[in-house]
């Protein structure tokens, strides 16, 4: 009997681990290039158009001190260093903290963006777009902005 409480004991810790550590990597954020009407872009993992904010600077955010603009424009956040895909320079990737605590990810100094407009992958649509007084170009594997 005890021999049988102790696998049941080990099998509830391996699953215990595995959910936390597949918790943990699916909050990591993953940047990926896709080829699209305005260039090769830097996309999320679900496929869609990361942009950059021109009122930002290197590695600050100022989207976050204009209302509204981070419901429209939602931060692209990660628990850790965000994971490179193929193309993309791992050592342009960074990360800020905004005043909340989220992680930011950034690219070549660039704070990331998604737009809530964008109803599918590769939509350029709103690339360059002006709204909260600034543009949103997108960002390509060097890192700069695509208009």
């Amino acid at each position: 009997m005890r021999r049988i409480l102790t696998l049941i004991a080990a099998t509830a810790l391996v699953t215990l681990l595995a959910t936390t550590l597949a918790g943990a990597s699916a909050s990591r954020a993953k940047l990926l290039l896709r080829k699209t009407s305005v260039g090769t872009i830097l996309v999320n993992s679900r496929g869609f158009t990361l942009y950059a904010f021109s009122r930002d600077g290197r590695n600050k955010d100022a989207c976050a001190a204009i209302s509204g603009c981070l419901s429209v424009w939602p931060v692209v956040k990660t628990s850790g260093r965000a994971i490179a895909g193929p193309g993309v320079k791992s050592a342009l990737i960074g990360t800020i903290t905004l005043k909340s605590g989220v992680k930011q990810v950034t690219y070549a100094g660039h704070p990331l963006y998604s737009y809530v407009g964008d109803g599918s992958p590769g939509q350029t649509s709103y690339v360059n777009f002006f709204q909260s007084g600034g543009y949103w170009p997108a960002v390509n594997a060097a890192g700069h902005l695509v208009k």
